[in-house]
């Protein structure tokens, strides 16, 4: 199957955009849950949970990413991390 930009929405299976290409540009500390990320070939990123790989996946405008690193950044999402 071939996923054209038309075919790529948010909550889709992750699945579905193929096993090739995703990261995890940051791990748990026992490596076990991670976040991973795909570069779309128009240039948003899809997002999914490691532990889920054929579960939903969230996808983001470039925009939209760069703003949450910036903010990521900023501290402004500390107060998730806090204990």
């Amino acid at each position: 199957m071939t996923i054209t930009g038309e075919d790529v929405y948010n909550g889709m299976p992750a699945g579905d955009l193929g096993e090739q290409g995703w990261e995890r540009p940051w791990s748990g500390p026992n490596g076990g849950q991670c976040v991973e990320t795909k570069k779309l070939a128009d240039g948003r990123v899809a997002v999914r949970q490691s532990t889920d790989p054929a579960g939903p996946a969230l996808i983001y405008a470039p925009e939209e990413i760069a703003a949450f690193v910036r903010g990521v950044k900023e501290g402004l999402a500390d107060h998730l991390a806090a204990g």
